[in-house]
């Protein structure tokens, strides 16, 4: 790992995290929520989906939450799983149909039954002296697959299997941290725990830059990552990852241009054959990144 000087990606964040560059991103329906309660049940809908072409999650996402009335906690407190899977029978985003999705939906009103809230059953595995949340994480994952009976498969990945866990993470950057971008609500996680939420691309410019080495994205790579934002930004190594993605999201984002700033430095590192990343507007190349 090489080291990494702020000017660049603070640079980048002045410029982009601004809430009037978050559309298309499935982040925009959390604003929509300023109950803590729903707004941490439509933020892991949202993580859960986020994978695919960034135009059907939005759909996708929209089509889960229109069906969630009155209001998402509301709806989950009267249910039951059967009743779940009427509601969204039919329901296809990707590699996640009705059946997954009502499991998950279940195994979230289960939590919410036992803990109150997605907050407090996360919270029983934190730790003062853990460096990261991912102790935490695989506390939180693995019992909401015990309580959705093991039916969620890919759709809630466990940290513990290797997984870079993006979707996840991303739920968590959303609820933990709190600025134009991020609406937050979990006061009682520090960002300073976080970890980046990769999938293939932002792997692909860390690589660029030299921050890993390593040829898979996963929850190694992901811990290298955030140990290298980590010495920038150590309250909150999270901090720059909207404003990266918004680089392979945006049409006025130069992710070349970007890049060429670090050409050549101690901490950059590019080869005649490193790859230019040619994104697309979605959340990930090959499907779910976790």
């Amino acid at each position: 790992m090489r080291p990494i000087v702020k000017k660049g990606f603070e640079q980048l964040y002045c410029q982009y995290n601004r809430r009037a560059f978050v559309h298309p991103d499935p982040l925009e329906f959390l604003y929509h929520y300023e109950n803590l309660s729903d707004r941490e049940i439509v933020a892991f809908v949202a993580s859960s989906l986020a994978y695919g072409r960034v135009a059907h999650i939005l759909k996708s996402v929209s089509s889960v939450l229109e069906r969630m009335v009155p209001t998402p906690s509301i709806f989950l407190e009267h249910t039951s799983l059967k009743a779940l899977q009427r509601t969204f029978s039919g329901f296809k985003h990707r590699f996640t149909n009705g059946h997954k999705l009502s499991s998950m939906l279940f195994g979230i009103r289960k939590i919410l039954e036992e803990h109150g809230s997605l907050n407090a059953c996360f919270s029983t595995g934190l730790n003062d002296d853990d460096d990261t949340i991912l102790p935490a994480l695989s506390v939180f994952s693995t019992e909401l697959a015990t309580l959705a009976n093991h039916q969620l498969d890919h759709l809630v990945p466990l940290p513990a299997k290797g997984s870079a866990c993006k979707r996840l993470n991303l739920f968590l950057r959303w609820m933990v941290r709190s600025d134009e971008v991020d609406p937050g609500g979990w006061e009682n996680v520090s960002p300073a725990k976080l970890i980046v939420p990769i999938d293939t691309h932002m792997h692909r410019i860390c690589r660029l830059l030299g921050i890993t080495a390593r040829k898979q994205a996963d929850m190694r790579a992901a811990v290298e990552i955030t140990e290298a934002f980590r010495t920038i930004s150590p309250e909150d190594p999270v901090r720059y990852d909207f404003c990266i993605t918004r680089l392979g999201i945006r049409e006025d984002g130069n992710l070349d241009a970007f890049l060429e700033q670090f050409k050549g430095s101690s901490y950059g590192r590019f080869e005649e054959n490193d790859e230019r990343l040619g994104y697309q507007k979605d959340f990930s190349d090959s499907g779910i990144d976790g």
